[in-house]
């Protein structure tokens, strides 16, 4: 029987009055055995690789948050690793990324060495796995605008406590929960709640040591009524770094997320 890969991203049905998608792009560590064969890294180096770009437990954090919110939110959860495509990047020259290898398909690791040889063609990566997935994520929020009127995307994020080489923002502040703000999709009310609801967890920043938040192009600075907020965790405060597993901060932190859940369902 032929290798069939596992569904690259799931929709996880809320409350249909429910506006808030919490999307969950980085948890996963899954590769399709065709797509590792590509990988320069294999082995301990591949599983060392893992553990610095994946966002370990966030979909754990976003499951323990919809069953703990009055409302249940909608979760748009990639089942596959990053480290297939970054359904979050920009597809062109407008990713920033690109500078340290990390676009849409990623030629270089975290410690900036060789993840995929120079001459490594993305389109096929971007054309079965990214398109497919953006398609899939525009049209659970313009069902949410349909059933509600609004959408508001919760991106569910977590990032290291000490700095990695691709970081391109790396020197700033590092707090416990960073919020990650777009100056037209993050309204200062969206704001306001998140860093309402996260004080329990200790320090909220904006923007560093990442900034921005994600949504579908189709909505990108042209819809108001899609709104929209990145939460990055700092892993010291629910895991083990690197890779390693959770601890009772995640218990805390999903309290806090669902808090933020209910403060903008209504």
């Amino acid at each position: 029987m032929a290798d069939v890969p596992p569904p690259s991203h799931e929709l996880l049905p809320g409350d249909p009055g429910s506006p808030v998608i919490l999307h969950v792009p980085h948890s996963a560590r899954e590769i399709p055995a065709q797509v590792r064969s590509g990988i320069v890294p294999q082995g301990a180096e591949l599983e060392r690789e893992l553990d610095h770009i994946t966002d370990a437990h966030t979909a754990e954090i976003a499951e323990a948050a919809a069953r703990a919110a009055g409302v249940v939110p909608w979760r748009f959860v990639n089942r596959l690793s990053r480290l297939v495509v970054d359904p979050e990047r920009f597809p062109d020259e407008r990713e920033e990324m690109l500078a340290v290898g990390m676009g849409a398909v990623y030629t270089r690791t975290t410690h900036r060495e060789v993840l995929r040889p120079d001459g490594f063609d993305p389109e096929p990566l971007v054309e079965r796995y990214f398109r497919p997935y953006a398609r899939a994520m525009t049209e659970a929020v313009a069902d949410r605008l349909a059933a509600t009127g609004r959408a508001v995307i919760i991106d569910v994020h977590s990032y290291p406590s000490a700095p990695l080489p691709y970081e391109l923002h790396g020197d700033g502040p590092r707090p416990e929960v960073c919020l990650g703000t777009d100056s037209f999709h993050t309204p200062p009310e969206l704001l306001a709640a998140a860093r309402e609801a996260f004080a329990p967890c200790g320090r909220t920043g904006l923007d560093s040591p990442f900034a921005g938040t994600y949504v579908p192009l189709e909505f990108y600075g042209k819809r108001a009524e899609v709104t929209a907020l990145m939460v990055e965790i700092r892993r010291d405060t629910y895991m083990t770094e690197p890779g390693g597993p959770a601890g009772p901060g995640l218990r805390r932190l999903a309290a806090s997320l669902a808090a933020l859940v209910d403060a903008v369902s209504g």
